[in-house]
């Protein structure tokens, strides 16, 4: 049986430790990367771009935080579907394949699959997404539909609520968000994030030796956005 004296020194222990365990908390939280939004900023402006996106983009960030994982898939995607205008990089940047950056597409305000998806990436991650639940997926689309034999390169954003989940798929040519069985028109070839690369096009299991150095454009990615601001 424990005396009073005794339950009291428990009590004000146990209170000792959720203190502790509060203020590591916090620590650990001040610790972790946050992106260099001033810097971001000046770069954007840098590139041409109006600080009214620059705003409406940190704003979606800041709101997504607080949301729940659907409703920060939803209003992501839709917002870069919505804001962004589809157009070659021939045409953007004068090159047949350039990989943008997400402060390069919002101060163009165009730009292909990849910049789509590059671009909804960084902010997922920025809005608190883990990095382990995302991953860029190449693709072969077939045009007119899933019986035709036309294909083209293309890239979709994966969202694995686990690692062995069915993913669900964030694409600028629909915007509704579908899981990867109901997207019988894409076929993937490989899988990548910041971590890795994912010979299984699934994206499960350990991602590949070599690392991303393997994919020169996205390693020149990023680089390019450590280098604006971003930290991942």
């Amino acid at each position: 049986m424990i005396s009073q004296t005794g339950e009291g020194r428990l009590l004000r222990l146990d209170g000792a430790l959720r203190r502790f365990a509060a203020l590591a908390a916090v620590l650990l939280l001040c610790q972790a990367p946050v992106a260099d939004v001033e810097k971001m900023l000046a770069t954007l402006q840098r590139y041409g771009g109006a600080a009214s996106v620059f705003r409406d983009w940190r704003q979606l960030i800041d709101d997504s935080r607080t949301m729940g994982t659907q409703d920060k898939l939803k209003r992501i995607n839709e917002f870069f579907n919505r804001k962004i205008q589809f157009l070659d990089d021939i045409q953007v940047w004068g090159q047949t394949d350039y990989w943008a950056t997400p402060i390069e597409t919002l101060a163009k305000g165009k730009g292909d699959c990849e910049d789509f998806t590059i671009a909804k990436y960084f902010t997922l991650l920025d809005a608190g997404m883990p990095n382990e639940q995302l991953r860029l997926i190449y693709v072969k689309a077939r045009i007119g539909g899933p019986s035709s034999n036309v294909t083209q390169a293309h890239m979709v954003l994966a969202y694995y609520p686990t690692p062995d989940a069915e993913p669900l798929l964030l694409d600028n040519l629909i915007t509704e968000i579908r899981p990867a069985s109901r997207r019988p028109d894409l076929q993937p070839v490989f899988s990548f994030n910041s971590m890795g690369i994912w010979a299984n096009p699934v994206a499960r299991g350990v991602p590949s030796s070599t690392g991303v150095g393997r994919l020169t454009r996205w390693q020149d990615l990023l680089n390019r956005a450590k280098a604006e601001g971003f930290e991942f």
